[in-house]
């Protein structure tokens, strides 16, 4: 009888053990399941917490050149309508978008006074490539600047693959009355020089606010063209050296140059005008320096010029408030420099502009987006000064003709056109992709949206640049 109540307690322990033994387990696993969700969700914080600041904005993940966009991924405006490719973040963030049915997917005008704050700065250094946000294929566009009644003009191209990615009326430059808090949170998830992540708003927006809205569009047709703007695009390579295009060049209504425009001396290949000069604060100084040996002096300085700035970095905008204001630089690299003395007596806040976020990030998502941006270097890359300029021409001018640019013979000539003793070789760095925009601007030339200067020999090539 003892023996039996002895194992009968036995027994009813061990079950009261294995139990215990099965809560215990069960609550280790919840706790575990809950660490892992919070790790992801850790993980993923800003991304989520960002992509609802912007109810209503469509879903994007996409990395494309232009010659394979699909035109059926665009609304009506030209942004993109559903996710193309990328797929970060999306299965894990879903739950976390709110959408606004009354939303539209462009972002047009924009004004002060709305009562939001600017998100936590977001770092380059927490994302190991590129990150792709829901929104970074939505663009600002405004009202067309004037009428197209060019015949020739690029705009009227039939070509699929550039239409379905060409925006004509994207917002090109950057000002104080189209910058507000949502915009500052919106373009603060992009790196520079495409938005503002890194930065703080007070730095940034201490230049912004001070830019002024631009009185007239950057071009406008001369009288009896027909309506028609004609331009050339003046690269520095030195395919030009020889070339005798200065002539054709100046034939031109506008001429857009960059970097180290070094032309006295050079006129017979390069000609002497300049309607249109981009640069960043970098390229600017680093020019006179650089290029003093070969003649340059300062920027280019023609009479009723027009300057258009890259905001490349926080140094720009530091350079642009010096510039503004009439003071010498308060902060950055060029502390204490005076930058509207490297102008040549041209400087005129009139005559200045400034490259819009939107258009840089635009350029280079729909024609240059580069396998650079799944590298662990991400950050450094973006399109070259010359591609800027290339593509701020397509979207100002009815006809582009460039000159001065890689093409696929580039071993053949120097680095640059006012290099004339011993040939010095073309050098790749690490944030430029010079294989694509080599290949960009020779697609662009076989659709007909440019004539790119291509010179296949030593002779010169003679041509009808209109």
């Amino acid at each position: 009888m003892l023996v039996c109540i002895y194992l009968k307690s036995k027994l009813h322990i061990s079950v009261m053990a294995a139990r215990t033994s099965r809560i215990l387990f069960l609550v280790f696993v919840i706790i575990a399941v809950n660490v892992v969700l919070f790790i992801f969700s850790w993980d993923y914080l800003s991304q989520s917490i960002s992509l609802t600041i912007f109810p209503g904005l469509t879903k994007h993940n996409s990395t494309y050149q232009f010659f394979h966009y699909n035109a059926s991924h665009r609304d009506e405006n030209g942004n993109s309508r559903q996710p193309l490719v990328f797929n970060i973040t999306q299965e894990k963030i879903a739950n976390s978008i709110k959408t606004n049915p009354n939303a539209t997917s462009e972002i047009t005008n924009t004004t002060h006074g709305q009562t939001e704050t600017p998100i936590p700065v977001l770092y380059k250094t927490a994302f190991s490539k590129y990150p792709q946000w829901d929104f970074e294929d939505i663009y600002n566009q405004d009202a067309p600047p004037r009428q197209n009644i060019c015949a020739q003009s690029l705009l009227n191209s039939k070509n699929e693959s550039f239409t379905a990615a060409f925006l004509p009326n994207i917002r090109l430059f950057l000002h104080k009355d189209n910058i507000n808090m949502s915009e500052w949170n919106r373009l603060s998830h992009f790196n520079n020089p495409f938005g503002f992540m890194d930065y703080k708003y007070e730095d940034v927006m201490a230049s912004v606010k001070l830019i002024p809205k631009p009185k007239e569009p950057l071009l406008l047709p001369k009288p009896g063209s027909g309506g028609c703007v004609r331009c050339a695009v003046v690269g520095t390579g030195g395919i030009l050296n020889g070339s005798k295009m200065g002539k054709e060049i100046d034939s031109h209504d506008y001429v857009f140059r960059m970097n180290g425009a070094v032309v006295k001396g050079y006129e017979e290949d390069v000609g002497n005008k300049t309607s249109v000069y981009v640069h960043t604060a970098l390229s600017i100084t680093s020019s006179l320096d650089l290029f003093k040996r070969h003649g340059s002096t300062s920027a280019p300085n023609d009479e009723g010029i027009k300057y258009v700035l890259i905001p490349e970095g926080m140094k720009d905008f530091n350079w642009l408030e010096g510039l503004l204001k009439g003071e010498r630089v308060s902060a950055g690299p060029y502390k204490n420099q005076r930058p509207w003395t490297y102008y040549g007596g041209q400087f005129n806040e009139s005559r200045v502009y400034v490259l819009h976020q939107d258009f840089l990030r635009y350029v280079r998502n729909r024609f240059l987006k580069s396998k650079s941006l799944d590298e662990t270097y991400w950050a450094l890359f973006r399109p070259t000064n010359g591609a800027f300029t290339v593509f701020l021409a397509i979207h100002t001018c009815d006809t582009v003709n460039v000159y001065g640019f890689m093409t696929e013979e580039y071993k053949k000539y120097s680095n640059y056109y006012f290099e004339r003793g011993p040939k010095s070789r073309v050098i790749f760095y690490t944030n430029h992709d010079y294989k694509l925009e080599l290949q960009t601007w020779k697609k662009l030339h076989d659709i007909n949206i440019i004539k790119l200067y291509q010179r296949t020999d030593s002779k010169t090539e003679k041509s009808n640049p209109l």
